[in-house]
């Protein structure tokens, strides 16, 4: 399914099923007095977003560490290989939803309510900010420790009313951090309101990054090799330039011309660099016009050529890469390699790499446009936040880092 007929049905079916869902809950609650428990078996949720996978490793390594937790998540079936770039969670814990069509999503809607009570699910954390599909999936568990974000007195989307843990949602802290308030608020020795009143210090939101064993980087090198003979890993370094953006939010998409100009730039100032476009297999196509109209020898089409789980490799045997606002750059966290992020309808403070990345982001009065209250869509028709970031300020970042 498009994006914009999931949020349609989320809107639509969403509203009446979540109100519904909190009378059920909470009639049930009525019924049968359950104590809390301290987490155990943790599920986490959050369906949609690839980075978030990432970037919510922190919480789970705390989960882990403080309560011992086993931990299980809940994702697309489509964004399943962005959690297994750390194997944080065991492949025999991850329920994934297809989302292909209405029936499907139905029918693992239905089995995931036996799934996560055959595996005595006793906390779940919600760490979506808008979804109502994912607080119907949250309130129905059979959890008893239902955490997650909750508006209190703020204006926003109606999810119902089945969280225990009801936590403020910060839009003032990066989403690292907030995700760490929801396994806060799952320790929490006393019942606040709201939660988390809890501090949380920089430490607590740094990546894991991958050993990637030399065996697989010549591997790599050799798949590079095979796209373009002439590679020589002694002397040509890799730069790797990702000019996509998933279609939730297609207006995180810089210029394809600019990225032309930079390539051009980039490969004409230093002669030791092969330039490789990186993007999924759906995008070969508008990668290989890139690539054309790049016209350089040193330029060659990558998209489509590696499986997901492979990109921490290729990341270890590059120099830099350039990219929208978009998975790869979370997925380059997990590795030293050198990322520069281009930034438009949101915010780096927010949503930034915790990696060993450089936000590139103009800062117009409008921007960021997206947030959980608009349902992360915006009216904006003309991304001048991401026109307004010129050639010359990326490839002075660019330029700076390969000449060091």
């Amino acid at each position: 399914m498009n994006v914009d007929r999931m949020r349609k049905i989320d809107y639509y079916a969403g509203v009446p099923l979540t109100f519904f869902a909190t009378l059920l809950v909470r009639g049930i609650g009525l019924v049968i007095r359950r104590a809390r428990v301290k987490p155990k078996n943790v599920l986490l949720i959050e369906l949609s977003e690839m980075g978030s996978a990432i970037l919510v490793d922190p919480a789970m390594q705390k989960l882990k560490r403080e309560a011992d937790a086993n931990l299980f998540f809940c994702i697309f079936a489509s964004n399943k290989p962005s959690l297994e770039l750390l194997g944080t969670v065991p492949d025999e814990n991850i329920f994934t939803i297809r989302e292909k069509s209405i029936a499907t999503l139905a029918l693992d809607s239905l089995r995931f309510l036996f799934w996560t009570r055959r595996r005595k699910i006793d906390t779940v954390m919600d760490l979506e900010l808008f979804s109502r599909y994912t607080a119907l999936l949250t309130g129905l568990s059979g959890a008893r420790n239902r955490v997650g974000y909750y508006g209190f007195h703020n204006e926003g989307l109606y999810r119902g009313e089945m969280l225990t843990h009801r936590v403020a949602y910060n839009p003032h802290q990066h989403i690292a951090r907030n995700f760490i308030a929801l396994v806060n608020a799952s320790l929490a020795e006393n019942p606040e309101t709201p939660y988390s009143k809890t501090r949380i210090d920089d430490d607590e939101i740094v990546l894991r990054t991958v050993e990637v064993p030399e065996n697989e980087k010549q591997q790599m090198r050799e798949k590079i090799h095979a796209e373009f003979p002439q590679f020589d890993a002694a002397r040509q370094r890799v730069v790797l330039i990702n000019p996509n953006a998933s279609e939730l939010l297609p207006q995180r998409r810089w210029m394809p011309d600019r990225y032309v100009e930079l390539a051009q730039r980039i490969l004409d100032r230093f002669p030791d660099v092969l330039l490789l476009l990186t993007g999924a297999p759906s995008e070969r196509d508008e990668a290989d016009d890139l690539r054309r109209r790049i016209d350089r020898d040193r330029c060659v089409n990558f998209a489509g050529r590696l499986k997901l789980k492979e990109l921490p490799t290729l990341y270890s045997v590059s120099r830099l890469m350039v990219t929208n606002d978009s998975g790869p750059g979370h997925f380059s966290s997990i590795t030293p390699l050198r990322t520069f992020v281009l930034f438009g309808p949101e915010t780096p403070a927010l949503y930034g790499s915790l990696g060993n990345s450089t936000p590139i982001y103009a800062g117009l009065a409008c921007s960021p446009c997206v947030s959980a209250a608009n349902h992360r869509k915006t009216a904006c028709t003309d991304n001048v936040c991401l026109q307004a970031i010129t050639v010359d300020q990326v490839f002075a970042e660019v330029e700076a880092e390969l000449a060091g």
